[in-house]
């Protein structure tokens, strides 16, 4: 008997901006099979500092759209739409708009792994404003790992920095060194950090370059991606509605000559975009 949850379609990965493409290539390389559809809320992006409403409202548009366009299964690429809004559109909206389908995040596989990384228990997250006000992480880790202190800090120009295509330049180097000599400062026994941002990789030699030897940095991409290959291992019903013709379709809410500019700080091919409103 056919019924409406046998659909099958891309599996979709949302962020605010650019940094989820980092969280997508990781998940192309991990599983090049499936097909992909990328949405950039571009237009309206960031949502690092907005308030935990607009962020869910932002954030369930988004998911729907996703949902019209045939994902069954949509990614939040984004720390600030996990932190704030993947919890209620999880309890509140699924079971009401579309039971069968699903949505997952980037705090939790990365919760779940850094506990195994690190010696000290002492950790800490570098992310956005709301991340990090959200304390999402000091809840998943302190779930999973109770002995685990967290430390979070915000680094507000990271992203823009980013964007502008400064992650090479001298002035990198100093608001890179600032934010890591600040968390360090609050804990010296931090030996394992966390990118809780998708767009710090980007900044990962600078990063590297200013921190103290043997810390571990923990970029999400992989964990992220081997998260995923883990749940639709353990959910083939969910893994049988994933399309695997080995395409990625991306959309912006901006215009598209100004993402794929920007997207090249993040991906090595060229890309097609159309453009796409949320309401």
């Amino acid at each position: 008997m056919m019924q409406s949850s046998q659909k099958t379609g891309p599996i979709g990965v949302f962020d605010s901006g650019y940094g989820g493409l980092t969280i997508l290539h990781a998940i192309q390389k991990l599983l090049p099979e499936y097909d992909y559809i990328y949405l950039g809320d571009n237009a309206r992006a960031p949502y690092g500092s907005r308030s935990f409403d607009v962020v869910y409202e932002f954030t369930r548009q988004a998911v729907l759209k996703l949902f019209d366009m045939g994902c069954s299964l949509v990614i939040l690429g984004c720390n600030t739409a996990s932190a704030k809004a993947l919890r209620t559109i999880q309890r509140n909206d699924l079971p009401v708009i579309a039971p069968d389908n699903r949505v997952l995040g980037v705090i939790r596989p990365t919760a779940e792994v850094v506990g195994l990384l690190t010696r000290s228990n002492h950790i800490g997250i570098l992310a956005t404003e709301g991340t990090v006000r959200s304390k999402s992480y000091n809840i998943e880790i302190q779930k999973l790992w109770p002995k685990i202190s967290v430390t979070g800090i915000a680094c507000p120009l990271w992203v823009p920095i980013i964007e502008n295509n400064e992650a090479d330049s001298p002035g990198a180097d100093y608001f890179v060194k600032k934010r890591i000599e600040h968390i360090m400062r609050l804990d010296p026994q931090i030996d394992t950090i966390i990118l809780g941002c998708t767009h710090y990789p980007i900044l990962m030699p600078k990063i590297l370059k200013h921190i103290n030897k043997g810390i571990k940095i923990v970029a999400q991409g992989k964990y992220v991606a081997q998260s995923l290959k883990d749940y639709l291992y353990r959910h083939p019903e969910m893994d049988k509605k994933c399309t695997k013709q080995g395409t990625t379709k991306y959309y912006t809410t901006e215009n598209p000559s100004k993402f794929t500019e920007n997207a090249r700080i993040f991906l090595t091919d060229e890309i097609t975009v159309k453009r796409i409103t949320l309401e």
